[in-house]
């Protein structure tokens, strides 16, 4: 069975997140990444799906959307150097965590730097 891994999610999101739509797929909001992903790709939308990040009928194959709640991740996980921090306390913690858990992480990463 294949397992989540954090990093190619993160790197699908940002793909995703930097295609550029065109004016129909506005409607849908739907993107088209069917070309660009391999089979642990897809494996990964179906738990991106699964968790609410993205959604989309054929989301394993590639067409799909961001929800906000995948926006929100994302943002959580953007800076490089609060993703390093986050993935270092996972590790710290035992080596796993839940998707919710590594948002909360960096959030609170981030709440830091910001309030001191």
């Amino acid at each position: 069975m294949p397992k989540r891994d954090l990093e190619r999610l993160r790197a699908i999101l940002f793909k995703a997140e930097s295609i550029d739509i065109n004016e129909d797929d506005y409607v849908s909001g739907y993107i088209d990444m069917m070309s660009d992903l391999s089979a642990e790709d897809a494996y990964q939308l179906l738990l991106m799906r699964d968790a609410g990040l993205i959604e989309g009928k054929d989301a394993g194959l590639g067409l799909f959307r961001i929800t906000n709640a995948g926006h929100d991740f994302l943002d959580a996980v953007r800076d490089e150097g609060i993703w390093e921090k986050t993935k270092s306390r996972i590790v710290k913690a035992g080596g796993s965590a839940t998707l919710d858990v590594v948002k909360e992480i960096a959030v609170s990463l981030i709440s830091r730097a910001v309030l001191g």
